[in-house]
Protein backbone atom coordinates (compact mmCIF):
# COMPACT_ATOMS: atom_id res chain seq x y z
CA UNK A 1 0.00 0.00 0.00
CA UNK A 2 1.07 3.63 -0.50
CA UNK A 3 2.11 5.88 2.37
CA UNK A 4 2.67 9.63 1.99
CA UNK A 5 6.27 10.86 2.00
CA UNK A 6 7.86 12.13 5.19
CA UNK A 7 7.89 15.86 5.90
CA UNK A 8 11.08 15.45 7.91
CA UNK A 9 14.44 16.72 6.72
CA UNK A 10 14.88 13.62 4.56
CA UNK A 11 12.72 13.43 1.42
CA UNK A 12 11.44 9.94 2.13
CA UNK A 13 11.23 7.70 5.17
CA UNK A 14 14.06 5.15 4.99
CA UNK A 15 11.66 2.31 5.66
CA UNK A 16 9.75 3.06 2.47
CA UNK A 17 12.70 2.79 0.08
CA UNK A 18 13.00 -0.21 -2.20
CA UNK A 19 14.77 -3.17 -0.62
CA UNK A 20 16.44 -5.85 -2.69
CA UNK A 21 15.75 -9.48 -1.91
CA UNK A 22 18.09 -10.87 0.73
CA UNK A 23 20.18 -13.77 -0.50
CA UNK A 24 21.89 -14.60 2.76
CA UNK A 25 25.22 -14.33 0.92
CA UNK A 26 25.79 -10.60 1.28
CA UNK A 27 28.07 -9.27 3.98
CA UNK A 28 25.96 -7.90 6.79
CA UNK A 29 26.90 -5.07 9.13
CA UNK A 30 27.44 -5.90 12.77
CA UNK A 31 24.23 -5.72 14.74
CA UNK A 32 24.38 -2.68 17.01
CA UNK A 33 22.45 -3.00 20.26
CA UNK A 34 22.53 0.72 20.88
CA UNK A 35 20.43 3.62 19.82
CA UNK A 36 23.07 5.27 17.68
CA UNK A 37 23.82 8.93 18.11
CA UNK A 38 25.64 10.31 15.10
CA UNK A 39 29.06 11.94 15.32
CA UNK A 40 27.89 14.65 12.94
CA UNK A 41 24.97 16.92 13.86
CA UNK A 42 22.03 17.48 11.59
CA UNK A 43 21.98 20.87 9.79
CA UNK A 44 19.68 22.54 12.37
CA UNK A 45 21.09 20.83 15.46
CA UNK A 46 22.78 23.05 18.01
CA UNK A 47 24.92 21.28 20.59
CA UNK A 48 24.54 22.65 24.13
CA UNK A 49 27.40 24.82 25.34
CA UNK A 50 30.39 22.75 26.42
CA UNK A 51 28.91 19.50 25.19
CA UNK A 52 30.01 17.73 22.02
CA UNK A 53 27.85 15.29 20.06
CA UNK A 54 27.45 11.89 21.63
CA UNK A 55 28.82 8.80 19.94
CA UNK A 56 26.57 6.25 21.64
CA UNK A 57 23.62 6.93 23.87
CA UNK A 58 23.05 3.68 25.66
CA UNK A 59 24.56 0.23 25.99
CA UNK A 60 22.03 -2.54 26.22
CA UNK A 61 21.82 -4.53 29.45
CA UNK A 62 19.19 -7.00 28.25
CA UNK A 63 17.88 -8.35 24.99
CA UNK A 64 14.64 -10.21 24.21
CA UNK A 65 15.21 -13.95 24.28
CA UNK A 66 13.68 -16.60 22.05
CA UNK A 67 11.76 -17.91 25.05
CA UNK A 68 10.77 -16.86 28.55
CA UNK A 69 11.73 -18.46 31.82
CA UNK A 70 11.60 -22.26 31.64
CA UNK A 71 11.37 -22.18 27.86
CA UNK A 72 7.87 -20.62 27.82
CA UNK A 73 6.94 -18.31 24.96
CA UNK A 74 5.35 -15.84 27.40
CA UNK A 75 6.20 -14.11 30.68
CA UNK A 76 4.17 -15.80 33.43
CA UNK A 77 2.91 -14.00 36.54
CA UNK A 78 4.90 -16.08 39.01
CA UNK A 79 8.26 -15.22 37.42
CA UNK A 80 7.68 -11.49 36.92
CA UNK A 81 7.87 -10.35 40.52
CA UNK A 82 9.62 -7.02 41.16
CA UNK A 83 12.27 -6.80 43.83
CA UNK A 84 11.51 -4.66 46.86
CA UNK A 85 12.76 -1.06 46.84
CA UNK A 86 15.68 -0.33 49.13
CA UNK A 87 16.07 2.52 51.61
CA UNK A 88 17.03 5.95 50.31
CA UNK A 89 19.58 8.00 52.28
CA UNK A 90 18.07 11.14 53.78
CA UNK A 91 20.62 13.28 51.93
CA UNK A 92 19.23 12.04 48.59
CA UNK A 93 15.48 12.27 49.27
CA UNK A 94 13.22 14.71 47.44
CA UNK A 95 15.94 16.04 45.18
CA UNK A 96 18.05 17.20 48.11
CA UNK A 97 21.35 17.04 46.22
CA UNK A 98 20.14 19.21 43.36
CA UNK A 99 18.37 21.70 45.59
CA UNK A 100 21.37 22.04 47.93
CA UNK A 101 23.85 22.59 45.08
CA UNK A 102 21.34 24.88 43.31
CA UNK A 103 23.28 24.93 40.04
CA UNK A 104 21.55 27.40 37.69
CA UNK A 105 20.42 25.93 34.35
CA UNK A 106 22.00 27.22 31.16
CA UNK A 107 19.89 26.33 28.15
CA UNK A 108 19.56 22.72 27.03
CA UNK A 109 20.72 20.09 29.52
CA UNK A 110 21.78 16.68 28.23
CA UNK A 111 21.57 14.03 30.98
CA UNK A 112 24.97 13.28 32.50
CA UNK A 113 25.21 11.33 35.76
CA UNK A 114 28.85 12.42 36.14
CA UNK A 115 27.89 15.99 36.99
CA UNK A 116 25.36 17.69 39.24
CA UNK A 117 22.06 18.27 37.46
CA UNK A 118 20.96 21.92 37.35
CA UNK A 119 18.02 23.10 39.43
CA UNK A 120 15.31 22.95 36.74
CA UNK A 121 11.57 23.04 37.28
CA UNK A 122 8.45 22.90 35.18
CA UNK A 123 6.70 24.84 33.79
CA UNK A 124 9.88 26.75 32.86
CA UNK A 125 11.71 23.55 31.86
CA UNK A 126 10.43 20.34 30.34
CA UNK A 127 12.20 17.14 29.41
CA UNK A 128 11.77 15.38 26.08
CA UNK A 129 12.80 12.05 24.61
CA UNK A 130 16.09 11.80 22.76
CA UNK A 131 14.16 11.28 19.51
CA UNK A 132 12.13 14.45 20.11
CA UNK A 133 15.27 16.45 20.95
CA UNK A 134 16.97 15.30 17.74
CA UNK A 135 13.88 16.13 15.68
CA UNK A 136 13.48 19.53 17.35
CA UNK A 137 17.11 20.27 16.53
CA UNK A 138 18.36 20.91 20.08
CA UNK A 139 20.80 17.99 20.08
CA UNK A 140 22.71 16.23 17.32
CA UNK A 141 22.08 12.65 16.31
CA UNK A 142 20.16 10.20 14.21
CA UNK A 143 18.07 7.10 14.74
CA UNK A 144 18.22 3.69 13.09
CA UNK A 145 15.98 3.77 10.00
CA UNK A 146 14.14 6.88 11.26
CA UNK A 147 14.62 10.46 10.13
CA UNK A 148 12.52 11.90 12.95
CA UNK A 149 9.74 11.28 15.43
CA UNK A 150 6.24 12.60 14.82
CA UNK A 151 5.38 13.32 18.47
CA UNK A 152 6.96 16.00 20.65
CA UNK A 153 6.56 14.34 24.05
CA UNK A 154 7.14 16.79 26.91
CA UNK A 155 7.76 15.42 30.39
CA UNK A 156 7.26 17.58 33.47
CA UNK A 157 10.44 17.87 35.51
CA UNK A 158 11.33 18.76 39.10
CA UNK A 159 14.34 18.06 41.34
CA UNK A 160 12.02 16.02 43.58
CA UNK A 161 11.05 13.89 40.61
CA UNK A 162 8.08 11.58 40.41
CA UNK A 163 6.87 10.58 43.87
CA UNK A 164 5.41 7.30 42.63
CA UNK A 165 7.49 4.11 42.65
CA UNK A 166 6.29 2.01 39.71
CA UNK A 167 8.34 -1.17 39.50
CA UNK A 168 9.12 -1.09 35.76
CA UNK A 169 9.80 2.65 35.46
CA UNK A 170 13.15 4.39 35.19
CA UNK A 171 11.70 7.54 36.76
CA UNK A 172 10.59 5.75 39.96
CA UNK A 173 11.11 7.38 43.36
CA UNK A 174 13.55 4.76 44.64
CA UNK A 175 16.08 5.87 42.02
CA UNK A 176 16.76 9.12 43.87
CA UNK A 177 19.23 7.06 45.93
CA UNK A 178 21.63 6.87 42.97
CA UNK A 179 20.53 9.25 40.20
CA UNK A 180 19.09 12.75 40.01
CA UNK A 181 15.71 12.97 38.30
CA UNK A 182 16.92 14.82 35.20
CA UNK A 183 19.55 12.11 34.63
CA UNK A 184 17.23 9.09 34.76
CA UNK A 185 16.51 6.96 31.71
CA UNK A 186 12.86 6.43 30.80
CA UNK A 187 11.51 3.98 28.21
CA UNK A 188 15.12 3.08 27.46
CA UNK A 189 16.41 6.53 26.51
CA UNK A 190 17.72 9.73 28.07
CA UNK A 191 15.44 12.77 28.29
CA UNK A 192 17.19 16.10 27.70
CA UNK A 193 15.77 19.14 29.51
CA UNK A 194 14.89 22.21 27.44
CA UNK A 195 13.44 25.62 28.36
CA UNK A 196 9.73 25.54 27.50
CA UNK A 197 9.97 28.97 25.86
CA UNK A 198 12.63 27.64 23.49
CA UNK A 199 10.46 24.65 22.56
CA UNK A 200 7.51 26.91 21.74
CA UNK A 201 9.68 29.35 19.78
CA UNK A 202 11.05 26.60 17.54
CA UNK A 203 7.74 24.90 16.76
CA UNK A 204 5.89 28.20 16.32
CA UNK A 205 8.54 29.32 13.80
CA UNK A 206 8.16 26.03 11.87
CA UNK A 207 4.43 26.62 11.38
CA UNK A 208 2.76 24.18 9.00
CA UNK A 209 6.18 22.75 8.08
CA UNK A 210 6.79 21.30 11.55
CA UNK A 211 7.73 17.60 11.50
CA UNK A 212 5.56 17.05 14.56
CA UNK A 213 2.07 15.68 14.07
CA UNK A 214 1.24 15.87 17.79
CA UNK A 215 2.51 17.15 21.13
CA UNK A 216 1.99 15.23 24.37
CA UNK A 217 2.35 16.54 27.91
CA UNK A 218 3.38 13.73 30.26
CA UNK A 219 2.40 14.37 33.85
CA UNK A 220 4.14 12.83 36.85
CA UNK A 221 3.16 12.30 40.49
CA UNK A 222 4.21 15.63 42.01
CA UNK A 223 2.29 18.29 43.99
CA UNK A 224 2.66 20.84 41.16
CA UNK A 225 1.96 18.51 38.26
CA UNK A 226 -1.70 19.45 37.72
CA UNK A 227 -1.13 23.21 37.87
CA UNK A 228 2.00 23.13 35.72
CA UNK A 229 0.36 20.97 33.06
CA UNK A 230 -2.22 23.73 32.65
CA UNK A 231 0.54 26.33 32.33
CA UNK A 232 2.49 24.30 29.75
CA UNK A 233 -0.72 23.76 27.75
CA UNK A 234 -1.59 27.48 27.87
CA UNK A 235 1.93 28.45 26.80
CA UNK A 236 1.72 26.08 23.86
CA UNK A 237 -1.75 26.97 22.59
CA UNK A 238 -1.08 30.72 22.93
CA UNK A 239 1.48 30.41 20.09
CA UNK A 240 0.68 27.16 18.27
CA UNK A 241 -2.71 26.35 16.79
CA UNK A 242 -3.94 22.98 18.13
CA UNK A 243 -5.29 22.34 14.62
CA UNK A 244 -1.69 22.38 13.36
CA UNK A 245 -0.22 20.32 16.20
CA UNK A 246 -2.92 18.63 18.32
CA UNK A 247 -2.16 18.09 22.01
CA UNK A 248 -2.48 14.89 24.01
CA UNK A 249 -2.33 14.56 27.78
CA UNK A 250 -0.68 11.56 29.42
CA UNK A 251 -2.32 12.03 32.79
CA UNK A 252 -1.53 11.32 36.42
CA UNK A 253 -4.93 10.21 37.74
CA UNK A 254 -3.70 9.90 41.35
CA UNK A 255 -3.64 13.68 41.82
CA UNK A 256 -6.50 14.59 39.47
CA UNK A 257 -10.20 15.36 39.76
CA UNK A 258 -12.93 15.38 37.13
CA UNK A 259 -12.61 19.17 37.15
CA UNK A 260 -8.94 18.89 36.16
CA UNK A 261 -9.89 16.71 33.19
CA UNK A 262 -12.52 19.26 32.13
CA UNK A 263 -10.03 22.14 32.39
CA UNK A 264 -7.53 20.44 30.09
CA UNK A 265 -10.27 19.75 27.54
CA UNK A 266 -11.49 23.36 27.71
CA UNK A 267 -7.95 24.64 27.13
CA UNK A 268 -7.63 22.76 23.85
CA UNK A 269 -6.26 19.31 24.64
CA UNK A 270 -7.37 16.89 21.93
CA UNK A 271 -6.83 13.43 23.47
CA UNK A 272 -6.57 12.30 27.09
CA UNK A 273 -4.79 9.09 28.05
CA UNK A 274 -4.30 7.12 31.24
CA UNK A 275 -1.28 4.85 31.72
CA UNK A 276 -2.96 1.82 33.24
CA UNK A 277 0.17 -0.12 32.18
CA UNK A 278 -0.87 -3.22 34.14
CA UNK A 279 -3.65 -5.32 32.61
CA UNK A 280 -5.25 -6.59 35.83
CA UNK A 281 -5.96 -5.14 39.31
CA UNK A 282 -3.60 -7.64 40.94
CA UNK A 283 -0.75 -6.80 38.58
CA UNK A 284 -1.43 -3.09 39.00
CA UNK A 285 -1.16 -3.32 42.78
CA UNK A 286 2.04 -5.39 42.57
CA UNK A 287 3.82 -3.03 40.18
CA UNK A 288 2.20 0.38 40.77
CA UNK A 289 0.52 0.29 44.17
CA UNK A 290 1.05 -1.06 47.65
CA UNK A 291 3.35 -3.82 46.45
CA UNK A 292 6.10 -1.26 45.75
CA UNK A 293 5.11 1.47 48.25
CA UNK A 294 3.54 3.55 45.48
CA UNK A 295 0.38 5.69 45.77
CA UNK A 296 -1.55 4.61 42.68
CA UNK A 297 -4.79 2.62 42.72
CA UNK A 298 -6.66 0.73 40.00
CA UNK A 299 -9.96 2.27 41.15
CA UNK A 300 -8.73 5.87 40.86
CA UNK A 301 -7.21 5.28 37.43
CA UNK A 302 -10.49 3.93 36.11
CA UNK A 303 -12.42 6.80 37.70
CA UNK A 304 -10.36 9.36 35.75
CA UNK A 305 -10.45 7.25 32.58
CA UNK A 306 -14.27 7.21 32.75
CA UNK A 307 -14.24 10.99 33.33
CA UNK A 308 -12.14 11.34 30.17
CA UNK A 309 -14.66 9.25 28.24
CA UNK A 310 -17.47 11.57 29.35
CA UNK A 311 -15.58 14.82 28.72
CA UNK A 312 -13.38 14.15 25.68
CA UNK A 313 -15.77 11.77 23.92
CA UNK A 314 -15.41 8.78 21.62
CA UNK A 315 -12.04 8.17 19.96
CA UNK A 316 -10.50 10.91 22.11
CA UNK A 317 -9.33 8.91 25.11
CA UNK A 318 -7.25 5.82 25.67
CA UNK A 319 -5.07 3.77 27.97
CA UNK A 320 -1.48 2.58 27.89
CA UNK A 321 -0.89 -1.13 28.50
CA UNK A 322 2.44 -2.91 28.94
CA UNK A 323 2.50 -6.48 27.62
CA UNK A 324 4.60 -9.17 29.28
CA UNK A 325 4.57 -8.23 32.97
CA UNK A 326 2.78 -11.39 34.04
CA UNK A 327 -0.71 -11.09 32.56
CA UNK A 328 -2.08 -13.62 30.10
CA UNK A 329 -2.80 -12.70 26.50
CA UNK A 330 -6.48 -13.22 27.25
CA UNK A 331 -6.21 -10.75 30.16
CA UNK A 332 -4.74 -7.97 28.08
CA UNK A 333 -7.01 -8.47 25.08
CA UNK A 334 -10.08 -8.51 27.33
CA UNK A 335 -8.91 -5.12 28.59
CA UNK A 336 -8.44 -3.90 25.00
CA UNK A 337 -12.01 -4.96 24.23
CA UNK A 338 -13.31 -3.15 27.31
CA UNK A 339 -11.62 0.07 26.15
CA UNK A 340 -13.02 -0.27 22.63
CA UNK A 341 -16.51 -0.89 24.01
CA UNK A 342 -16.14 2.34 26.02
CA UNK A 343 -15.27 4.21 22.81
CA UNK A 344 -11.52 4.48 23.43
CA UNK A 345 -8.27 2.97 22.23
CA UNK A 346 -5.37 1.04 23.69
CA UNK A 347 -1.73 2.07 23.30
CA UNK A 348 0.60 -0.90 23.65
CA UNK A 349 4.12 -1.15 25.02
CA UNK A 350 6.31 -4.26 25.07
CA UNK A 351 7.87 -4.86 28.50
CA UNK A 352 11.61 -4.21 28.53
CA UNK A 353 13.69 -4.40 31.72
CA UNK A 354 14.49 -0.71 32.25
CA UNK A 355 17.95 -0.19 33.70
CA UNK A 356 17.70 0.88 37.35
CA UNK A 357 14.07 -0.19 37.74
CA UNK A 358 12.78 -2.77 40.22
CA UNK A 359 12.19 -5.13 37.27
CA UNK A 360 15.52 -4.76 35.46
CA UNK A 361 16.46 -8.33 36.38
CA UNK A 362 13.45 -9.84 34.59
CA UNK A 363 13.13 -11.06 30.98
CA UNK A 364 11.89 -8.85 28.16
CA UNK A 365 8.67 -10.03 26.57
CA UNK A 366 9.30 -12.95 24.18
CA UNK A 367 8.65 -11.76 20.65
CA UNK A 368 6.05 -14.40 19.79
CA UNK A 369 3.91 -13.34 22.77
CA UNK A 370 4.27 -9.70 21.80
CA UNK A 371 3.43 -10.24 18.13
CA UNK A 372 0.32 -12.26 18.94
CA UNK A 373 -0.98 -9.53 21.25
CA UNK A 374 0.03 -6.74 18.85
CA UNK A 375 -1.87 -8.34 15.99
CA UNK A 376 -4.92 -9.22 18.07
CA UNK A 377 -5.05 -5.73 19.58
CA UNK A 378 -5.03 -4.18 16.11
CA UNK A 379 -7.87 -6.45 14.98
CA UNK A 380 -9.99 -5.42 17.98
CA UNK A 381 -9.11 -1.72 17.84
CA UNK A 382 -9.41 -1.13 14.10
CA UNK A 383 -10.90 -4.11 12.24
CA UNK A 384 -14.04 -4.84 14.22
CA UNK A 385 -12.92 -8.24 15.52
CA UNK A 386 -14.03 -8.99 19.07
CA UNK A 387 -12.11 -10.90 21.71
CA UNK A 388 -15.00 -13.34 21.85
CA UNK A 389 -14.31 -14.24 18.21
CA UNK A 390 -10.79 -15.36 19.11
CA UNK A 391 -9.75 -18.66 20.60
CA UNK A 392 -7.27 -19.02 23.48
CA UNK A 393 -5.43 -22.04 24.81
CA UNK A 394 -5.28 -23.24 28.42
CA UNK A 395 -2.50 -20.73 29.20
CA UNK A 396 -4.44 -17.79 27.80
CA UNK A 397 -2.43 -17.53 24.57
CA UNK A 398 -4.08 -16.59 21.28
CA UNK A 399 -4.67 -19.80 19.33
CA UNK A 400 -6.92 -18.34 16.63
CA UNK A 401 -7.43 -14.68 15.67
CA UNK A 402 -11.05 -15.13 14.69
CA UNK A 403 -10.86 -14.16 11.01
CA UNK A 404 -10.23 -16.13 7.77
CA UNK A 405 -6.60 -16.87 6.96
CA UNK A 406 -6.60 -14.82 3.76
CA UNK A 407 -7.83 -11.75 5.58
CA UNK A 408 -5.29 -12.27 8.37
CA UNK A 409 -2.46 -12.62 5.83
CA UNK A 410 -3.43 -9.32 4.19
CA UNK A 411 -3.35 -7.49 7.53
CA UNK A 412 -0.01 -9.02 8.52
CA UNK A 413 1.55 -8.10 5.18
CA UNK A 414 0.29 -4.52 5.38
CA UNK A 415 2.48 -4.17 8.51
CA UNK A 416 0.55 -1.38 10.26
CA UNK A 417 -0.48 -3.71 13.10
CA UNK A 418 3.17 -3.94 14.17
CA UNK A 419 3.92 -0.23 14.20
CA UNK A 420 4.06 1.72 17.45
CA UNK A 421 0.56 2.28 18.79
CA UNK A 422 -0.54 5.57 20.29
CA UNK A 423 -2.41 8.77 19.56
CA UNK A 424 -2.96 9.29 15.81
CA UNK A 425 -1.09 11.72 13.62
CA UNK A 426 -1.87 13.11 10.17
CA UNK A 427 -1.46 9.97 8.06
CA UNK A 428 -4.17 7.50 9.11
CA UNK A 429 -6.21 6.92 12.24
CA UNK A 430 -4.40 3.63 12.83
CA UNK A 431 -0.89 5.11 12.43
CA UNK A 432 0.39 6.70 15.59
CA UNK A 433 2.08 10.10 15.72
CA UNK A 434 3.67 8.91 18.93
CA UNK A 435 6.10 6.49 17.30
CA UNK A 436 8.50 6.35 20.31
CA UNK A 437 11.60 5.12 18.39
CA UNK A 438 13.09 2.18 20.27
CA UNK A 439 11.24 3.01 23.48
CA UNK A 440 10.43 -0.64 24.17
CA UNK A 441 13.21 -2.54 22.39
CA UNK A 442 16.69 -2.22 20.91
CA UNK A 443 17.03 -1.67 17.14
CA UNK A 444 18.54 -5.16 16.93
CA UNK A 445 15.17 -6.77 17.76
CA UNK A 446 12.41 -4.24 17.19
CA UNK A 447 9.19 -4.64 19.13
CA UNK A 448 7.20 -1.59 18.01
CA UNK A 449 8.23 -0.43 14.55
CA UNK A 450 8.64 3.38 14.49
CA UNK A 451 8.54 3.25 10.70
CA UNK A 452 6.55 1.36 8.07
CA UNK A 453 7.82 -2.25 7.96
CA UNK A 454 9.05 -3.38 4.55
CA UNK A 455 9.24 -6.91 3.11
CA UNK A 456 12.24 -8.02 5.13
CA UNK A 457 10.59 -6.81 8.34
CA UNK A 458 7.39 -8.66 7.50
CA UNK A 459 9.40 -11.86 6.99
CA UNK A 460 10.85 -11.43 10.46
CA UNK A 461 7.42 -10.69 11.96
CA UNK A 462 5.93 -13.78 10.32
CA UNK A 463 8.86 -15.83 11.63
CA UNK A 464 8.17 -14.57 15.14
CA UNK A 465 4.47 -15.37 14.78
CA UNK A 466 5.19 -18.83 13.40
CA UNK A 467 3.23 -17.87 10.27
CA UNK A 468 5.90 -17.88 7.57
CA UNK A 469 4.65 -18.20 4.01
CA UNK A 470 5.55 -21.38 2.11
CA UNK A 471 8.82 -20.90 0.25
CA UNK A 472 9.79 -17.82 2.27
CA UNK A 473 12.17 -17.82 5.20
CA UNK A 474 13.61 -15.09 7.36
CA UNK A 475 17.41 -15.03 7.47
CA UNK A 476 18.64 -13.69 10.80
CA UNK A 477 20.04 -10.19 10.49
CA UNK A 478 18.88 -9.56 6.90
CA UNK A 479 16.91 -6.47 7.97
CA UNK A 480 20.20 -4.69 8.70
CA UNK A 481 20.87 -4.49 4.97
CA UNK A 482 18.16 -1.79 4.82
CA UNK A 483 20.03 1.52 5.01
Amino acid sequence: MEFPPSICSKPQEPALRAVSNATGELARPAICNHIRICEYPSPNAVAPVGRGPLSCLKKEIALPSRAGVGGADFNAYDVMSPRKPGATPAAAKNGARVKHANVPPEGVYLPNNNRMAPHMRSPDYVQMSTAAAITLGVMPGKMHRCSCTRCLNLLLSYPEGCRANCAYCGLARHREADRDYADRNFIRVDWPAVPMAQVVDIVAAQGEATPFHRMCISMITHPRSDEDTVTVLRNWTSRIDPATVPVSILSNPTTMTRGDVQTLHDLGADIFTVALDAATPELFDRTRGKGVASPHSWRKYWEILEDARDIFGREKFGAHIIVGMGETEHDVLTLVQRLVDMGGHSHMFCFFPEKGSLMDHLPATPRDQWRRVQLARYLIDYRGVRVEHMRFDAQGRVADFGIPKGELDTIIDEGVAFRTSGCPGKVREDISACDRPYGDSPPSNIASYPFQPVDVDIRKIRHQLGLERPGEAYVEGEEFEVQ
